[in-house]
């Protein structure tokens, strides 16, 4: 079985160069050197750095400069500190995950996907050298059912062109937000180091509660971890959807806790060794509306699972978007928090 050496406890730089406003002060001060010498400090072996096309990119598809240069330098201050790096591209010209963005052109414009496939050679091209440290994730989170074979048909694409110039770790994922499911619908690699990536954030009504981004989710729900199947499968259906309520439906448990997590992960692991290839969870995390409490029990349960499958992670997200590990309404919580990082 392959492994993704290097990547076992990470976290993500979310918000920095990704879903914010792009302002150059912003950019200069968000993430500094010293972030990444207290995330070192924790005992993470990795960060995840995602990053938007409009920083690398002109109107044109042509790559910038100024882009290349701040993810070099976030590139530096790791290789400096002793950590690994993912770097994430994390909406591409034509398309993004985000409500009210989403699928624009990308998945049936050829000139998209073009651009696509050449910002990736380029990216190669800088950072094959450090090819023992740096990793390469092609697109965050692709959505709907219909994109699956469009999907692999590009990202083998861009794997081919990465290959040209590099030896570095390639991430993909799959449909529905990079779930778990998505991963059964990739096709297997036709290259060597190679990660299937997964992100996990369930049971999304306690992970997400009073999400306000969700458009069925009442800012009144609250709900405790762990807790009654029923009570899941009641506020899932009434806050979320009949689709993750099903999940509750067939789980043969009265309470939902660290079972659900493991019946979750069991299809990653079938397809790590189907496809002999790494697997790999680059999101998890509990929306800072959670109980302290439950949060903690949440993210001893998952670090155990993520333990015994052997699966790699980084957590969402070291500091703002309603996640952020360092926010000070984590601050009582904290060091219970980062001891997940030293496992």
């Amino acid at each position: 079985m392959t492994e993704f050496k290097g990547y076992r406890n990470g976290v993500n730089l979310g918000g920095w160069l990704s879903q914010c406003d792009y302002d150059k002060d912003h950019i200069a001060g968000f993430i500094t050197e010293d972030d990444i010498v207290r995330i070192k400090s924790w005992g993470c072996d990795h960060v995840r750095l995602p990053f938007d096309y409009n920083i690398i990119l002109d109107e044109d598809g042509n790559v910038l400069e100024s882009g290349m240069e701040l993810l070099s330098q976030c590139v530096e201050w790791c290789r400096c500190h002793d950590l690994n790096i993912i770097l994430d591209l994390h909406k591409t010209m034509g398309f993004s995950f985000d409500k009210g963005e989403n699928e624009s052109g990308f998945f049936h414009d050829e000139r998209y996907q073009d651009i696509f496939v050449n910002l990736w050679g380029s990216i190669a091209q800088r950072f094959a050298q450090y090819a023992d440290s740096v990793a390469l994730e092609l697109l965050n989170e692709i959505t709907e059912r219909s994109y699956a074979e469009i999907w692999n048909r590009i990202a083998a694409r861009a794997v081919a062109e990465i290959r040209k110039y590099a030896d570095n770790y390639i991430l993909i994922g799959g449909i529905f937000q990079n779930s778990v499911f998505g991963l059964t619908l990739l096709d297997k690699p036709c290259a060597d180091r190679v990660v299937f990536n997964f992100h996990y954030y369930d049971p999304l009504v306690f992970t997400h509660q009073k999400a306000g981004w969700i458009d069925a989710m009442s800012r009144e729900c609250s709900i405790s971890y762990p807790g009654s199947t029923e009570e899941y499968h009641t506020k899932t259906l009434a806050n979320v959807g009949s689709d993750l309520a099903q999940n509750f439906e067939r789980y043969p448990y009265d309470v939902v806790d660290k079972r659900f997590i493991e019946l979750a992960f069991r299809p990653a692991d079938d397809v790590r060794r189907k496809m002999d290839v790494p697997v790999y969870c680059g999101e998890y995390g509990v929306i800072d509306q959670a109980p302290a409490e439950d949060m903690l029990r949440w993210y001893d349960d998952i670090n155990e699972v993520f333990d015994s499958f052997g699966f790699g992670r980084a957590a969402w997200n070291y500091k703002a978007k309603d996640f952020g590990i360092i926010d000070e309404c984590r601050a009582d919580i904290f060091p219970e928090i980062v001891k997940h990082f030293k496992r």
